[in-house]
């Protein structure tokens, strides 16, 4: 993990550059301080997904170019079989796999996620990023807490929100959740 968050930051560091960014433009667009950011770009802190999401949208990449280096190829359409996916390791609670990353030109992102039960607290952080999210429970349950609201929601169960709000997931039951999240 440490290699790959290594070569996430070292392409986000060169796409601000290419940008002609600051790192403080960057930082105030992504909401966060400017030297939590250049932590980010030195590699040396995580960099959480809806952060690497909202850095792509600001520097006018693509996320799939951000997280592997390889820009989407798939025009018409893309195909993820099961257990597909690129694998995005953003946040020690949180496992990603976006779904739809070898599609070019993408107006959202489809993650399947998976929180596990022993994330606790950890697992309760809030996030933000701009435009909305969709999310829905394929296994497990979880308490979404969104904006100090919170509600439980159980297989089958889904959720649509504005993303703007801090809003935070927690696997229940001693047992992991699993979740697709449509991020637009």
């Amino acid at each position: 993990m440490q290699e790959q968050r290594r070569d996430i930051a070292a392409r986000l560091k060169e796409r601000r550059e290419l940008e002609e960014k600051s790192a403080q433009e960057v930082a105030a667009a992504l909401g966060v301080s400017a030297e939590v950011y250049e932590s980010y770009e030195a590699g040396s802190a995580d960099i959480p997904a809806s952060a690497l999401h909202e850095a792509a949208l600001f520097l006018n990449a693509d996320l799939t170019e951000l997280l592997t280096g390889e820009a989407p190829r798939m025009k018409i359409f893309c195909v993820t079989r099961q257990g597909g996916g690129v694998k995005v390791e953003r946040r020690k609670d949180y496992q990603y796999r976006n779904l739809a990353a070898n599609f070019a030109g993408r107006k959202m992102n489809a993650f399947e996620v998976t929180v596990p039960p022993d994330a606790g607290e950890a697992g309760t952080h809030a996030n933000s990023h701009p435009g909305q999210e969709f999310n829905y429970v394929l296994e497990g349950r979880m308490r979404v807490t969104i904006h100090g609201n919170e509600l439980i929601l159980e297989t089958g169960d889904c959720v649509y929100f504005d993303s703007n709000y801090g809003h935070a997931m927690q696997a229940l039951d001693g047992r992991p959740v699993r979740f697709l999240a449509i991020i637009i």
